[in-house]
């Protein structure tokens, strides 16, 4: 039996490795965010300042979880075996939950999980234990610490609102202050803000950094005999006095003398700050609990006791855990940091909803955004009426952003904020969490942190007329991501504890076993997904300012959709033959992507215009009407694919012989011009396009012969109509495809045609 034991820790050990992966690619949001929405320092630079913040953060961290110990739960109402089991259930479950949001690229918090997955489990071993005595469940309040699970939840819901509020009112003085053109203004102001911002910063680093560490305990003569922890909780204010006058001077010195740009320094130490308080304080979300159960198997084996019989009381007492441990987990962390694609895509959530500028919404509005916002802009104008109009145009003066020159930058290129507002974020949320962290208040790191760079978003004017709606959809779908992982979190830990204490070792290791496959099965299809992202040719935004530009441009991307358009309409046509549901589930999902790549192309016409050099404003008709056939183009095989799925999920009868041999004719042919366009477009040589277009006729012929007969075996043999429906639908919309190619093909031979014959025109005149 002891060896079942053994080889829980050796699990657990494994799970704590699995759990600090999945719980940095999650919790990286946190501390990047700013830095890299700003571009203020190379990525590189970010990551080097955020890997030495985890790797101090964890080597200095006393590695104490409290609530993994004895925060949630009373240890004493149990055994060793049951605490056992409940720590088995409880990892089980954060790493699955934890890597099923990472997945999805949506940022939770590790300390709602595992607070929530302690709770569902010793709720539910509590009720086992009572059930098996024949008690009363009223008891189990006995076996859990209420006053904390409630101070807990109270946490969450208040550190939303106080963030986001907060957030918001910090990003509209500083606004104010400093206006969208800091650069421009006096040294003196941007000292005073820079002294605020790193005294609350640096505040923070000792507040939340150092305060968890075992380091903060001891007793220093030179500060009284105190600890370190207790001089920095009685000298609060005059330690945050000399903090400001320190950095505002230094930061006065270093933007006259030596032009630093301090803005970058604020980000940077921001950034060390937050990436080292996670790592001390966050990492026991992931190592808390096997260590726990370590120091548990310790003192067990040294007892001699049955592991029934063995209570826990032991984990009422503090224990330090070992530095060579921490330094192991310190270094997994920053590995994952470095090398975690899922750690990039929850980081992108966060940046893409607090985009300056336009990005690729990722969340569709609903009711309660689109009333959200209403709400807004009715507040909004109710305040202004309320302010004489001259102090409303000095405060629109400062919310004025610069125009940027777009021939000279990308747009996409542009960093998401600018670097006023990544210095907020960094300073609020450092703020926020030290306060926090000096009254024990329960806290999680990422929703301060998101809900900060929500309210500045939002005092910033990010969330406009065009974007709000999108923008607070998302917000609420991470907010309920956060209130789902809790709820999750407790009924999985919960339910996976009963089995495991009713299967004991058998069901251990078919957990084991599910949450190995899951996590691989997981692993796979991110990487795969991402590989087909990276491996497919998206199509580009045209960026180039000339028409030679962007005619190469649109060459490219009429390429990446002729050759799509041969392939989604194969598909179509071999999954209508073949009766094969899955193949056109995956067709119309394709088809569906496309027709969005397009359309996103349509939303970027804006900034295509503004980008044009004088001389080439025509260019802009030209792509315009590209871009026209090639939405055409798409939407035809939308409805291909869209009808082909919906006739073989209604499970209606078969394409007769015939229709599927005269589909396949069609489709041979169109695979023959389709390919030909495709290679015209790769090689650029356009001249080949009027050979392509000499062909139309016969393919138009070719469709309007298969409808003649189809009109002639209706009359005569045909009996279903929703075959014949399906069929006159596929021709009609096949012709309506084959319109739009050509119609592409023609509008480009012509501008290629008209640019070659003066060139031409010019070599005879040279000649």
């Amino acid at each position: 039996m002891d060896n079942i034991y053994l080889l829980m820790i050796i699990a657990l050990v494994a799970l704590a490795i699995a759990d600090l992966v999945v719980g940095v690619s999650n919790d990286a949001v946190n501390f990047l965010n700013s830095a890299i929405g700003s571009k203020a320092i190379s990525f590189r630079s970010i990551m080097i300042v955020a890997s030495i913040g985890i790797a101090l953060g964890a080597v200095f961290s006393s590695g104490m979880m409290e609530v993994a110990r004895k925060g949630i739960f009373n240890p004493s109402m149990f055994n060793f075996e049951d605490i056992m089991f409940i720590f088995m259930a409880v990892m089980i479950t954060d790493i699955l939950l934890l890597d099923f949001f990472n997945t999805l690229g949506m940022p939770t918090s590790t300390t709602v999980s595992i607070v929530f997955e302690l709770l569902g489990a010793a709720v539910a071993m509590a009720l086992i234990k009572i059930a098996a005595e024949g008690g009363n469940f009223n008891e189990v309040i006995n076996y859990i610490n209420t006053s904390k699970a409630t101070e807990i939840i109270l946490g969450i819901l208040l550190s939303v609102i106080i963030a986001f509020s907060i957030g918001a009112l910090v990003q509209w003085f500083s606004r104010l202050l400093l206006s969208f053109r800091f650069e421009k203004k006096p040294s003196w102001v941007s000292a005073l803000f820079s002294g605020i911002a790193l005294a609350a910063i640096t505040y923070f680093i000792l507040m939340k950094g150092i305060k968890g560490t075992a380091f903060s305990g001891e007793n220093l003569s030179i500060i009284g005999g105190m600890t370190i922890a207790d001089f920095l909780e009685k000298n609060v204010w005059a330690i945050s006095i000399a903090n400001f006058a320190f950095w505002s001077l230094l930061s006065y010195i270093l933007m006259t003398f030596a032009k630093v740009n301090i803005y970058k320094l604020i980000i940077g130490v921001g950034t060390f700050a937050l990436a080292l308080a996670f790592a001390g304080n966050d990492l026991v979300n992931f190592i808390g609990v096997p260590i726990a159960a370590w120091q548990s198997y310790e003192a067990w084996v040294a007892s001699g006791v049955a592991a029934s019989d063995f209570s826990m009381e032991i984990l009422a007492e503090k224990v330090p855990t070992p530095t060579l441990m921490l330094f192991i987990a310190g270094m997994i962390m920053v590995l994952t940091l470095w090398f975690s694609s899922k750690a990039k895509g929850v980081v992108k959530t966060s940046i893409d909803l607090s985009s300056q500028g336009d990005t690729e919404e990722r969340f569709q509005p609903n009711f309660l955004s689109r009333s959200l916002v209403r709400f807004a802009i009715s507040l909004s104008q109710m305040t202004s009426s309320l302010f004489p109009e001259s102090f409303q145009k000095r405060i629109e003066k400062q919310f004025e952003k610069p125009v940027i020159p777009l021939s000279k930058e990308r747009v996409h290129e542009l960093p998401a904020f600018d670097m006023v507002r990544a210095a907020v974020n960094l300073m609020v949320a450092g703020i926020l969490i030290s306060i926090a962290t000096s009254y024990k208040l329960p806290l999680s790191t990422t929703y301060v942190t998101f809900m900060v760079a929500m309210g500045t978003s939002l005092a910033d004017r990010a969330w406009g007329a065009e974007s709000a709606v999108y923008r607070v959809a998302g917000v609420l779908n991470v907010i309920g991501g956060w209130f789902g992982t809790a709820i999750i979190a407790f009924i999985a830990a919960g339910s996976i504890l009963a089995i495991i204490s009713f299967g004991k070792g058998a069901s251990i290791a078919v957990l084991l076993f599910a949450a190995v496959l899951l996590l691989a099965r997981n692993y796979i299809s991110y990487n795969k997904k991402a590989k087909e992202i990276k491996a497919e040719d998206r199509l580009q935004r045209a960026e180039s300012s000339s028409i030679q530009g962007v005619i190469e441009e649109s060459a490219n991307n009429i390429a990446n959709v002729v050759k799509r358009t041969n392939k989604l309409y194969t598909n179509s046509i071999n999954g209508l033959a073949k009766h094969d549901l899955d193949l056109l589930k995956k067709n119309k999902k394709q088809g569906a992507k496309l027709a969005a790549e397009i359309e996103d192309l349509r939303d970027n016409i804006f900034y295509f215009i503004k980008n044009l050099d004088e001389s080439s404003v025509g260019a802009s008709n030209f792509y315009i009407n590209i871009l026209s056939s090639l939405q055409d183009m798409s939407q035809s095989l939308e409805y291909i694919g869209k009808v082909s799925h919906k006739h073989v999920h209604n499970n209606h009868k078969k394409l007769k012989y015939n229709q599927i041999k005269e589909l396949k004719e069609i489709d041979l042919k169109l695979e023959e011009i389709l390919e030909k366009t495709r290679r015209a477009f790769d090689d650029r040589s356009f001249e080949q396009i009027g050979i392509i277009l000499n062909e139309r006729n016969e393919l138009f012929s070719l469709v309007s012969q298969k409808i003649e007969k189809q009109v002639v075996r209706t009359r005569v043999e045909e009996s279903s109509p929703k075959n014949t429906t399906l069929y006159f639908s596929l021709l009609l919309e096949t012709k309506d495809l084959m319109t739009a190619i050509m119609d592409l093909l023609e509008m480009y031979y012509s501008e290629h045609d008209s640019r070659v014959k003066p060139a031409r025109l010019e070599e005879q005149e040279i000649s």
